[in-house]
């Protein structure tokens, strides 16, 4: 039963490994330990018995039971302490939780976070609490509570009070709130929840009072156990920190950085800088200006990133670390006059500190807590030390510490704010996933600090060059050719013409003048490609671009272009020069048309789709065992006589043994939520055979039933996970839909050096790393003016296509909707570049040879195969030219070869 509960939770709460992991050592407590639901329970009997089981586990540190469940910061130790409240209601019936919030920001945010309806509600997906939800009880309005309502519906009640609250209470001796008489319960709240059954302690953030007064007077309330959470599970002390003795699960923030769950810290400084060729007031104006260089670029990193990948776009902020409040006030006039980047951030720049009151300290936290909306124009916080635990933001991407500290408390201070990540997980994009704290003075202590052997971090390392013009980064959009060429869209950013010539054998590529120059014009040709796009979806009447040259469906277009022009026939015509000949709307649609089929090659929409009945499954297989050589483990107890000292052992023993081995591992697979017993239960016995029989290989019989009863979990997330490379999907028959005969091209979206002229791509490239950062164009056969490449390779195969390709581009994401399986995820499919010649089409990756027998590569060409065999079949169907996909090795890339010579690098199944 607790089991099936615990695996609900994970699944619907969508747990976090550390999550899950943390769920799962609680039920491991509870199993070990049942009396720690009991009151009256030998507390001392209770820590022996889970010392065996978590050997990190030394005391309690209370009266009464208490386990510590350390979780790096921004793994989510909210969420967990939600899963821990529905996991010990369903799996256990408690009802009453009691929760310590250590300030009262963190106060506010667990009643937020414990409230139905908020944005981040712990309990979502928790059906059980969507209708009766948990009532949250407060320090404000405990007083107004009549606790027996709910006793008859089972009603889970949540008691959320704020400790230095209660700290400030029993100053002096003096009895807090809490405890005073109540007359509508006929005691005090305090002993009324003492006095109740199952009632469950939770402390986050614990090690802020660990030792604190009220928390002594909380242990009066007798709980059945306790649960705390924080990241950094010691106590400060004169002497230095002392570890909590009663953690049960560890996961630090370097798993937390290894795992992907939080970005990763880099420490920055300017390359050969020496703070002591400066004065303090220099140092701090450097690191300032560093630190919003860097803002500057990964605000536009990010923004390029939103557009790439359709999602909401972050507005990152710099946090400044200032001395003391004077210090504060002296930088926010810095950073908001015009003497400090023109004024930029006028307006732009919070204090936040004590020195604000009333109306002033009110506005300071309303802009605070809406530094992660785009609406919200802050980009810089200055504080002293008032943003502690509880503010948890997602977009704080630099940090610039100017408080003179050690390396050790630099680090520690500086990151806890700022490791959350925007999108919950790492993007793969290196400056949407960091961290930076730009610390000049103290580099190389703080990565001599990160490297030491009790760092909690490994922290990466970022030089940065001494300013320069090319520091301002901006976000490029690139429509097509086509849009330029019909003057729909600004021109692009144009080539350096010495250094255009100088590459191009002194030709000058030349840049053609959009077909439209009049507004009217530019109005009509717009309103014919809106049109054109209807067309899309209309594979009958146009199953390819060339298509909409017809006279009929000339016609068409034009009938359907007039009718949609008429209302803005007025508009146009306002203000124009009588004498300026009319509007031909007729020649408008032909030229529109002829451009728009001339700069673009058609890619059609492809979706294969089962037919008639679709059965999943899992195809057998043998396991592969070779990594697993799992070892009994040792339970025996061992026992010592008083008087003769004599001592005794009793063998470990299986609770509950199962009729054959495989039980073990069968009775645990059917928990994954995709495994149904009856469809594969022969599957499942052949699985757990192989496995049983590997393990009764090195093992001993009994030694085999010792790890398949203590570790069955471990072998079945194993033999799950290797399940999943064999599922399979199949129907009666596969139908191949073609929703579109062609699709518009999608505009390119790229981050680049302000004021920086594009390359053009015969220049060679002399720092072929930073190839990423530069824009390529003079193209006269891609599709696009401007494009960027990976590598110089992709470069050099760009100068081949330009000379043997009739059109070509490299594609934007979701331009083709190809995915492909890698693991248990599916992938977009972005291909390097596509080329139409006279005969083909071809879908070309260029890749490393060492990389070519990878997985991943193995999948994607996979994948591209299938979507060219499907579109060569619409191709030859409605007169088009087939489809051919081509994986070339890097080395093979030469400017000696033809575009032909690749033909023997094409997949063919």
């Amino acid at each position: 039963m607790s089991a099936r509960v615990q695996n609900h939770i994970t699944g619907r709460l969508s747990l976090r490994p550390p999550q899950a992991e943390s769920l799962a050592k609680l039920k491991q407590a509870l199993d070990a330990a049942p009396k720690l639901l009991e009151h009256g329970k030998d507390v001392a009997t209770v820590l022996a018995t889970l010392k065996a089981e978590f050997p990190t586990l030394e005391d309690f540190e209370r009266d009464f039971p208490s386990l510590c469940f350390a979780l790096a910061t921004g793994v989510g130790k909210t969420r967990l302490m939600g899963a821990f409240v529905a996991y010990l209601h369903l799996a256990h019936g408690i009802n009453n939780f009691f929760v310590l919030a250590p300030n009262l920001t963190i106060y506010n945010k667990l009643i937020t976070d414990f409230t139905p309806n908020t944005s981040k509600y712990v309990f979502k997906g928790i059906g059980e609490f969507a209708i009766n939800s948990p009532r949250v009880i407060t320090g404000d309005n405990y007083d107004q509570q009549t606790p027996s309502t709910g006793e008859l519906f089972s009603e889970v009640r949540i008691n959320i009070f704020n400790i230095s609250k209660v700290n400030s209470e029993v100053r002096g001796g003096k009895e807090p709130r809490i405890k005073r008489m109540r007359e509508v319960l006929g005691d005090s709240y305090f002993n009324y929840l003492a006095n109740l059954p199952d009632l469950v302690l939770l402390m986050d953030e614990s090690h802020r009072y660990r030792a604190s007064a009220g928390v002594r007077a909380i242990n009066e309330l007798k709980p059945l156990f306790g649960l705390e959470l924080t990241a950094t599970p010691f106590v400060e002390s004169s002497r230095g920190p002392v570890p909590f003795r009663n953690v049960v699960m560890d996961y630090p923030l370097a798993r937390a950085m290894e795992d992907g769950f939080v970005k990763e810290p880099a420490v920055v400084t300017q390359r050969n800088f020496k703070a002591s060729d400066h004065t303090l007031e220099e140092v701090e104006k450097i690191k300032l200006e560093d630190g919003v260089r860097l803002h500057e670029s990964t605000k536009v990193e990010l923004m390029t990133y939103a557009r790439e990948n359709g999602v909401q776009q972050v507005k990152p902020f710099m946090l400044v670390i200032a001395r003391d409040t004077s210090h504060a006030g002296q930088l926010l006039a810095l950073l908001e006059s015009p003497a400090f980047y023109e004024g930029r951030y006028a307006g732009k720049v919070i204090q936040v500190d004590s020195s604000r009151r009333g109306a002033e300290e009110e506005a300071m936290i309303t802009r605070l807590l809406a530094v992660e909306s785009l609406e919200e124009p802050t980009e810089i916080v200055i504080h002293v030390n008032m943003l502690k635990e509880g503010w948890d933001v997602t977009n704080l991407y630099t940090i610039v510490p100017l408080r003179a500290a050690n390396a050790r408390t630099l680090i520690e201070q500086s990151i806890g704010r700022g490791l959350r990540l925007p999108y919950g997980k790492r993007t793969g994009v290196a400056a949407v996933d960091r961290l930076n704290i730009v610390a000049h003075d103290k580099f190389q202590e703080i990565i001599d600090e990160a490297n030491r052997g009790d760092s909690p971090i490994r922290l990466q390392q970022v030089i940065l060059d001494a300013p320069t013009a090319s520091d301002n980064k901006v976000s490029v959009q690139v429509d097509s050719d086509a849009a330029y060429r019909l003057g729909l869209t600004d021109d692009a950013p144009a080539l350096n013409p010495a250094a255009s010539a100088a590459a191009n054998g002194g030709a000058v590529t030349p840049t053609l003048a959009p077909v439209f120059t009049t507004d009217a014009e530019k109005q009509a040709a717009r309103m014919v490609m809106e049109v054109i796009d209807q067309y899309e979806i209309r594979c009958a009447l146009a199953p390819t671009r060339s298509a909409l040259l017809k006279p009929e469906l000339q016609s068409a277009l034009l009938a359907e272009v007039t009718e949609r022009m008429r209302p803005l026939q007025g508009q146009l015509l306002a203000g124009v020069d009588e004498s300026a000949p009319a509007l031909d709307l007729s020649a408008v649609v032909a030229k529109t048309t002829e451009i728009v089929v001339q700069q673009s090659i058609d890619i059609p929409r492809i979706a294969v789709v089962p037919k008639g009945e679709v059965t999943t499954g899992f195809q057998p297989f043998t396991l592969d065992v070779s990594q697993l050589h799992l070892q009994p483990g040792s339970r025996e107890i061992v026992g010592q006589m008083l008087r003769s000292n004599e001592q005794f052992t009793l063998a470990a023993e299986i609770g509950l043994k199962e009729q054959r081995p495989e039980d073990y591992l069968v009775h645990t697979l059917v928990d994954f939520d995709d495994i149904d017993y009856f469809t594969h239960a022969d599957l499942l016995y052949d699985l757990a055979g192989q496995m049983v029989k590997h393990l009764q290989s090195y093992l001993s019989e009994a030694d085999a039933l010792n790890v398949l009863d203590g570790q069955r979990k471990t072998i079945a997330r194993e033999i799950h996970a290797q399940m999943i490379a064999h599922f399979f999907e199949k129907a009666t028959e596969y139908e191949v839909q073609i929703s579109r005969g062609f699709t518009e091209l999608k505009p390119c979206n790229y981050t680049a050096t302000a004021g920086q002229a594009p390359r053009h791509f015969r220049e060679t490239v002399e720092e072929v790393g930073r190839i990423k950062q530069m824009l390529f164009g003079g193209f006269t056969r891609c599709l696009y003016p401007l494009q960027k490449f990976d590598s110089d390779t992709e470069r050099r195969f760009a100068v081949i296509l330009e000379r043997d390709a009739l059109k070509w581009f490299k594609p934007a994401k979701g331009q083709f909707q190809v995915y492909y399986k890698l693991g248990t995820e599916q992938p977009e499919y972005i291909p390097d570049f596509v080329a139409e010649t006279d005969a083909v089409i071809f879908m070309v990756e260029t890749k490393a040879r060492n990389d070519l027998k990878t997985d991943e590569v193995k999948a994607k060409a996979a994948a591209a195969l299938q979507w060219c065999r499907h579109a060569s079949g619409y191709a030859k169907r409605v007169g088009g030219k087939p489809w051919k996909y081509l994986l070339v090795p890097h080395d093979e890339v030469t400017e000696s070869k033809q575009l032909a010579d690749f033909s023997r690098f094409e997949i063919t199944g």
